[in-house]
This record gives structure tokens, sequence and C-alpha cells, in this order.
């Protein structure tokens, strides 16, 4: 369903509006508020042996989430860039350790050039703006939301972002598809009917491990023992 002209500008000019203010904080605080957020991710985050865990590339003063996506890689995991393929196609994502070769993508991004095309079980999400009920505004190109509705089962999605980042709302659309859980430099909430719930690390953490069980994640069978 298109957006209507009057909700795409708005939504255009709240993005501009945002990655501004992002764009614009000290560095000062985006360190500080970055600990916060890998601190809170790394014990948040059930991912390790097993899992193939997606992350992007940052861009434009976003968190940087390549040293907690280390951390799950040295506790098992398998990780993946994105790379666009074309318009109004999903993601295709590609494995990705520090070194691995890369080349600039759709957008300038870099991608990893000629890994294995793999299936993330968790996406690591980096909205623009993030609304109440765990609704996401992204670059514009709806990209990640035609990932997950193509991914059957679903990956979790963890969004990562600065509390500057918060909006009332996104308008949501009915494609639009809300994130599991947001994770902010102020602590971690959970998507639950209608909202977002504030919970401590470890219980993000139980509550992903019972969600990924309820959607059989991970893909591939984990070792016995």
């Amino acid at each position: 369903m298109p957006l209507t002209p009057e909700l795409a500008r708005w939504r255009k000019a709240e993005r501009a509006t945002l990655i501004e203010r992002r764009i614009a904080a000290n560095a000062a605080d985006h360190a500080r508020w970055s600990a916060s957020i890998a601190d809170f991710l790394t014990r948040s985050c059930p991912f390790g042996t097993g899992w193939v865990v997606g992350l992007c590339w940052p861009f434009q003063a976003e968190f940087d989430a390549r040293p907690v996506a280390e951390h799950f890689r040295a506790a098992g995991a398998r990780l993946a860039l994105p790379a666009v393929v074309a318009r109004a196609r999903p993601l295709e994502f590609r494995e990705w350790w520090p070194g691995a070769e890369l080349e600039a993508g759709v957008y300038g991004l870099l991608v990893p050039k000629g890994t294995a095309a793999v299936v993330p079980d968790a996406l690591l999400v980096p909205p623009v703006g993030i609304g109440s009920v765990g609704d996401r505004l992204g670059y514009g190109g709806g990209f990640f939301d035609r990932t997950l509705a193509a991914l059957d089962p679903r990956p979790l999605t963890f969004a990562h972002a600065f509390e500057l980042s918060r909006i009332p709302t996104t308008h949501p659309q009915p494609h639009d598809i809300l994130m599991d859980f947001l994770v902010t430099e102020a602590g971690v909430e959970a998507a639950v009917a209608g909202g977002l719930e504030r919970v401590t690390p470890e219980e993000c953490r139980a509550q992903a491990v019972r969600l990924a069980r309820e959607r059989s994640l991970p893909r591939r069978p984990l070792p016995s023992g």
C-alpha cells in the first residue's frame, strides 16, 4: 500500500530533522551513548553458536554495531551485512567478518565482496526514528520491511538508536513491521501490545530466547551437548 503524499512528505521532513540532530550531537555524548548501547546489547542478546546476526555498516553518525557484533562472533555467531540487489526487492545478506574484503554498494555503503549469501536469524537495525510502539522510521527505501516480510521465520529484531531519535509515532502503515526490542543509551524495551515496556537486559535476554523458540530460531540445528 503506497503512502499518501502527505505522509510521505512528513516522513521525509522528519527523517531529515532526525539525521541532522544525530549528526549534530557532540563527540563526547556520542561516545558515551554508544558505550551504553553496546553494554545493553551485549547483555540483552542471546546470540552465539548457530546464529547468523545481520548488522549495518554505520551511516551518518549512527551507533556503530560492529564491536558488539564481534562480541557475538567470538561467542560463535556468524555475521552478515546487507546488500541492495534491486529496487523494491528484499535485501541480500552476505557473510562478513573483520578483515573481509569490502566494496561500495548502493548509496555508497560498504558490502562484503564475494562472500556467501546467508539468511539472518537476528537483525541489529539502525532506525532513523523510533516510535512509541516499536515502529521505526528508516531511510525511505522500505528495504528492511520488505526483507522482514519475506523471511519465514522472521528474524529477531533489535533496533538500536539514541534517545534523540524518539518521536511519538512514525504513523506506521499495514506493511510496516514493528521491532521486537529497542535499545538506547537509556535502557532496553520490549514491544508489547500497544507500546514498549521497559525491561532489564536479563529479562530481555530471556524474552528473546522464548521468542526465538517460538519462531524456531536459529535456523541451523545447534550442536548437541
